[in-house]
């Protein structure tokens, strides 16, 4: 069954998502390998952390995962799917020449999919530590998360001693949201995580895809990488992540550069570059009002307000919308930010300047247009550019080896999400599906996203 699921869904790609494979190949024969150091990554295996170092100088192709729930959803299984089928056949097609596979060659390319990354292009998964722990209310343990006060903490500073499964909300989505085994495995995992969510949710996934591996014929145990406060609880003052902070915030004309790639205006001066924790523990962007005041061309000060505040629904129910409580006012100095130590001042960038800090190449968004952010996008690929023409960020090859360009990006087809075959949700559990073949029928259709259609205008 296993090899028929992987071959249904290779051909389909093969069939609907040429273009992209197309594209990859000829990025990865103009490739030049880059003189970046060494990249860290991660991944868990019978519920151990372990680290691996790859060579700096690969084709890093990005998928990610969420931290706002411990079981994988549909979603996430098909994007990690779509990456290693990219992955897999641009080396296969480089190695042997850009061309459609004939069906012997599909029958190799299902074959090699079995086994992890090999070759220049290596996928991995991009997992964000700064979002709420029950961001789109599906997280099991919804009530502990609230009760013990970390519905507007950070995931990477949230605690398991307190937290414990929401029996009255698994019995209301048993079946659209989750399955029972999955609310077994998370149990079983709080009980030996060291008291860290992060950890938790990662143990729990990659068990999960171990198991899922076997079942479609695909290696899905990617390694992965956290961004970005565990890397920035872990370099010192001069680490990258650090750097770009120091940098935005250096004077008037520094952040006016950056609003400019967001397409925000230096009127109200609202919108934080990167989003202070409060004392109390509290880091959720949504829960956050802020704004920037500056003496002249100097930066001030940064005033927070962390505001009790609603984030997003699940699928199920449009109005069972999750919580982040918070409740504190503070003010930053500008110093602080302007030599910047996140030991001193804990703080959460903005996804599109912490995210330079990965190694990506290329990417793989989710239904933008739809279900994923456009504005956000062309903020991600206008300071890309930003960086890449010099205009931002200068020193980032001499200082940091990283010559930043726009990865090529692509995008599974918003109409042809996998979803849940009888609640057509895209956030089930992939442990609500009782056949598998029924996301494998769906196919997997994505195209290649033009650089030049997400470039915000400068005025």
């Amino acid at each position: 069954m296993s090899s028929n699921l992987s071959k249904i869904i290779l051909e389909d790609f093969l069939a609907n998502s040429w273009n992209c494979v197309e594209t990859l190949v000829k990025e990865i024969d103009t490739f030049k390998e880059e003189k970046r150091k060494s990249v860290e990554l991660y991944h868990f295996k019978d519920g151990q952390k372990n680290n691996v170092t790859l060579n700096g100088s690969k084709f890093f192709l990005r998928s990610s995962v969420e931290y706002a729930n411990p079981q994988l959803t549909v979603e996430d299984i098909q994007g990690i799917i779509a990456t290693r089928l990219l992955e897999v056949t641009a080396n296969y097609l480089q190695q042997r020449g850009l061309h459609k596979p004939t069906p012997q060659e599909t029958e190799e390319i299902s074959g090699l999919l079995r086994y992890p990354p090999a070759g220049m292009v290596v996928s991995f998964l991009l997992n964000t530590d700064d979002i709420e722990a029950d961001r789109y209310s599906m997280n099991p343990l919804k009530g502990s998360i609230i009760e013990s006060g970390q519905s507007a903490f950070p995931v990477a500073t949230v605690k398991t001693e307190n937290l414990r499964i929401d029996e009255k909300f698994v019995q209301k989505y048993e079946g659209s949201l989750f399955c029972r085994r999955e609310i077994d495995n998370i149990e079983r995992h709080l009980k030996s995580c060291n008291n860290s969510y992060v950890d938790m949710v990662d143990a729990v996934k990659y068990e999960h895809l171990s198991r899922l591996s076997e079942a479609f014929g695909i290696d899905l145990c990617i390694y992965a990488m956290r961004l970005p406060l565990t890397p920035m609880q872990n370099e010192d003052s001069e680490g990258l992540l650090h750097h770009i902070v120091r940098e935005v915030h250096k004077d008037y004309q520094a952040v006016e550069g950056v609003y400019r790639g967001m397409g925000r205006s230096m009127k109200n001066l609202t919108t934080l570059l990167t989003v202070p924790h409060s004392p109390k523990g509290y880091g959720s962007k949504r829960a956050a009002r802020g704004r920037i005041y500056f003496d002249g061309v100097k930066l001030k000060n940064i005033k927070v307000d962390y505001k009790t505040t609603l984030l997003y629904p699940n699928a199920i129910d449009p109005a069972d919308v999750s919580l982040a409580q918070a409740d504190d006012t503070f003010t930053v100095d500008g110093e602080k930010l302007v030599n910047y130590n996140f030991k001193e001042t804990p703080s959460s960038p903005q996804f599109f300047l912490y995210s330079l800090a990965s190694p990506e190449n290329a990417v793989i968004w989710h239904g933008i247009g739809a279900f994923g952010a456009s504005e956000l996008l062309k903020s991600y690929t206008t300071t890309r550019l930003a960086c890449s023409t010099g205009s931002l960020f200068k020193d980032l090859p001499e200082k940091y080896g990283l010559t930043i360009r726009v990865p090529l990006q692509f995008n599974l087809l918003p109409k042809y999400i996998w979803f849940h075959p009888v609640h057509r949700n895209i956030d089930a559990s992939i442990g609500c599906i009782q056949n598998l073949k029924d996301l494998a029928d769906i196919g997997m259709k994505m195209e290649h996203l033009s650089t030049e259609q997400y470039i915000r205008k400068q005025e």
